[in-house]
């Protein structure tokens, strides 16, 4: 079992690691001190490139201790990260909780939490719907729902649910949904009369170290429960921590040892690999896992929790990965490499480094284009205008649609970060910005084209935005990197305004 004590800060740092710009509170160790491989890490990060694979940060814990670490740029330990369906896991705790407090049980029927919003004449399977069915994703539901769907709804999320047509009974078929989450959320707003996340800050994420984390809330004012947690990787790693530890933190008894030790085992018959809103890996390792992955997962056998956070568009692709290249890392070694520990630190170094921004590029297009507004012709995304400024080595973006006027600063030839709120719900997995942090960077790349990257640091998206002029008139492309549905919008063209 993994100790991880908090009180005395950061004061095992390893020795050459890069300095980090937040406290989380978590002990370093060299790894080769707590059996770590450095080299096999370096075989890891190294495949990662090789395979084009977009991790941003992971941390390695053994041993009540941090050994391995490292965030890309322009990702860091102190920015925070829309964590998706880790979510889950976080309201598993909160369930885990109101039980051991005798608010609730696994058994209590979901009908009997809302009499005025079940149907006038609710089915049997309805009636039969359980806690324990919302927890292990057997709701009866023939498919899953999103949190993307349920961000595009504007009336009442807990209505919704009950709309959503039974086909199998309850507690019988395992199908992935975000609306059993939203529901267990809703239940512990009704017993508690607190939010999901007011709920848990003095119980978990206060007691954890965990600040500054944010939890978006629905219609209904309940929070999601499936989604909309934005927290820190080191915050990440701790759920893993404290599960991995029976749910003891710092000597104190966080969450019911029992409830820890059946949340983290498979639930619903001998095929499962589901527990209470965690995945469940081989040899008794288990995961809490949110689209293009952010991933705390724990191997028991080896006192081990890894944490990432990635732009990658399915978990599976990353696994293997770990298993067969990260795994070896922290297999029994008589003999731990202590000067591994340096050349870890070292690739860690170049791994974490800002890359070179590519020339600005030159155009006389830029001194044509520069201050003019184009209006855009009738589009699904509601664009009425768009506006190019070029000053002080930077260029700013300027998009009009209904809700106002949206800016993104990219320096040319140069990285600036700001904050926007430009809209792209549909390329970010339904998510809506309002002064999120964007760092940006322009290029001539043609005499006609210019090309921005916008990189959303606090997610797991990066849009390409390509500018093509001619004559009067403009093109703009935008794609994303990763989404769970459109990965580029249909083309913005229009003319110069008269």
């Amino acid at each position: 079992m993994q100790s991880t004590n908090v009180e005395d800060g950061r004061s095992d740092a390893v020795p050459g690691a890069t300095e980090l710009a937040f406290d989380d509170g978590l002990l370093r160790a060299a790894p080769s001190s707590v059996g770590i491989d450095g080299d096999q890490i370096i075989r890891f990060l190294d495949q990662l490139e090789s395979a084009g694979l977009d991790v941003h940060s992971f941390m390695l814990h053994r041993q009540g201790k941090v050994a391995a670490e490292g965030w890309r740029w322009p990702y860091r330990s102190d920015r925070l990260r829309v964590l998706h369906s880790v979510a889950k896991s976080f309201t598993a705790c909160a369930i885990g909780l109101a039980i051991g407090e005798g608010r609730l049980s696994l058994s209590d029927k979901v009908v009997n939490f809302f009499p005025d919003e079940v149907p006038t004449d609710p089915s049997e399977w309805l009636q039969a719907m359980t806690v324990r069915d919302l927890l292990t994703m057997r709701t009866g539901h023939a498919q899953g729902v999103s949190g993307a769907v349920w961000r595009n709804i504007a009336s009442s999320w807990t209505a919704e649910f009950f709309k959503i047509p039974l086909v199998y009974a309850p507690g019988t078929r395992y199908v992935y949904t975000s609306a059993a989450s939203y529901m267990l959320s809703a239940i512990l707003t009704k017993i508690t009369g607190q939010t999901l996340h007011a709920y848990l800050k003095p119980r978990l994420f206060e007691p954890l170290g965990i600040r500054d984390e944010r939890w978006s809330v629905g219609p209904d004012g309940i929070n999601p429960g499936g989604n909309g947690l934005t927290a820190r990787t080191a915050d990440l790693l701790k759920l893993g921590l404290l599960h991995a530890q029976g749910g003891r933190w710092n000597g104190s008894q966080i969450l019911p040892e029992r409830w820890v030790h059946d949340s983290t085992r498979a639930q619903g018959g001998p095929d499962s690999t589901y527990g209470y809103h965690w995945q469940i890996r081989p040899a008794g390792a288990y995961s809490a896992i949110g689209v293009f992955v952010q991933l705390v997962t724990v191997f028991p056998e080896h006192d081990v929790t890894l944490a990432i956070t990635a732009a990658i568009d399915k978990s599976a692709t990353l696994l293997p990965y770990v298993q067969q290249y990260l795994v070896p890392a922290f297999l029994a070694a008589p003999m731990p490499d202590a000067a591994a520990d340096g050349r870890l630190a070292q690739r860690l170094r170049v791994w974490q480094a800002e890359p070179s921004a590519p020339s600005a590029g030159y155009s006389d297009q830029q001194g044509t284009v520069a201050g003019k507004s184009y209006v855009i012709d009738p589009n699904a995304a509601g664009v009425e205008s768009i506006r190019l400024i070029f000053v002080d080595g930077e260029c700013r973006f300027q998009l009009t649609d209904a809700n106002g006027s949206h800016e993104i600063r990219a320096g040319l030839g140069q990285w600036i970060e700001s904050v926007t709120s430009m809209p792209g719900q549909d390329l970010h997995h339904g998510y809506t910005f309002d002064r999120e942090p964007v760092v940006a960077m322009a290029r001539w790349a043609g005499a006609h084209t210019l090309e921005m990257t916008w990189i959303f640091p606090q997610t797991a998206f990066k849009d390409t935005v390509v500018c093509t002029f001619d004559g009067d008139r403009m093109t703009v492309q935008r794609s994303v990197n990763v989404n769970s549905g459109l990965l580029r919008h249909p083309d913005l063209t229009g003319m110069v305004k008269r």
